[in-house]
């Protein structure tokens, strides 16, 4: 058949089944949650002030440490520390694993929460109605989950949260269901472009301070295998099947392409997950296996200090 009569075919074939989104403005919901709990626990205004003075003095309990301390609009790294960032000695020697899950709901500042819950939205919520809830969420938290192994392979003498893992997860997940369903997309150049630039803006977010790139690799990572193992559509023709001449029907649910990519996706996830989680709880250094990674994360500026 012709590019024209297929185009024309696709456009029956691909009804979304149109889900509704809950679990997306849940994870929204409980950030924010987090925060403000954060923010009230940290309590500016009751502690020693090196850095100056608090911001926002109106929220009272509720203001935020010197920009000097946290650019960001936060609390300071003691109250992150204190509710369960992730950070290598305790993970490692204090055997706090639950960190490696903790710090996906914990965020630096209203900036940083804000970037991502408005990507989170963005995203989230349409790759939800088209996927369901499910495997939306299965994305979300194993990409979080991939992105905190990451991140404590590569950064020790600081800590790091957000859940900037788990949205680059779901960043992942849509370039790889961009690739491994190509056949059936018409419009393909706006599906790449719209991803890359959501990229590209939150990697601009990640060499700020406490805002962790490492993260942000990992979950993309992550979610870009587990976009190959659960967002597969049925290929062009498998669903209009029963209306076609026997000779034009196709006999399998999947292209062979998507088979394979399936398979080698499953391989690497669990052996990148295993190792990762080996060489972490062994004590390795990412460092010493790669000398320029840590530019990845923190470019020092005059205004902060990336080494600690």
């Amino acid at each position: 058949g012709g590019g024209g009569r297929e185009a024309g075919y696709y456009e029956v074939e691909r009804v979304e089944t149109g889900w509704t989104s809950w679990i997306v403005p849940m994870f929204v919901v409980a950030n924010v949650a987090v925060f403000i709990a954060t923010m009230f626990v940290n309590n500016c205004p009751g502690h020693a002030k090196p850095f100056g003075k608090c911001v926002a003095g109106l929220l009272r309990r509720f203001s935020f440490q010197p920009l000097r301390e946290n650019p960001l609009f936060g609390p300071s790294s003691a109250t992150l520390q204190k509710l369960g960032a992730l950070e290598w000695n305790k993970v490692v020697h204090g055997h706090q694993g639950w960190r490696l899950v903790t710090c996906i709901w914990l965020h630096a500042g209203v900036i940083h929460l804000l970037a991502n819950m408005l990507s989170l939205i963005f995203i989230g919520i349409r790759l939800e109605q088209q996927f369901g809830f499910v495997r939306i969420g299965i994305i979300y938290l194993l990409s979080g989950f991939g992105g905190s192994v990451l991140s404590s392979l590569f950064i020790r003498n600081s800590i790091s949260v957000g859940a900037s893992g788990a949205l680059f997860g779901l960043l992942g997940a849509m370039l790889s269901e961009l690739i491994t369903n190509w056949t059936i997309y018409t419009n393909k150049a706006a599906a790449l472009f719209s991803l890359l630039v959501i990229v590209l803006i939150n990697l601009a977010v990640g060499i700020l301070p406490h805002v962790d790139n490492f993260a942000h690799i990992g979950g993309f990572l992550a979610g870009f295998l587990l976009g190959f193992i659960l967002l597969l559509r049925p290929q062009f023709g498998w669903m209009e099947r029963h209306n076609l001449p026997p000779e034009s029907r196709v006999s399998s649910k999947h292209k062979a392409y998507q088979y394979i990519l399936w398979v080698t996706a499953m391989i690497l996830l669990i052996a990148g997950l295993a190792v990762g989680l080996v060489m972490l709880f062994r004590g390795v250094n990412g460092n010493d296996r790669c000398h320029w990674c840590h530019y990845l994360s923190c470019v020092p500026t005059s205004r902060w200090q990336c080494g600690n």
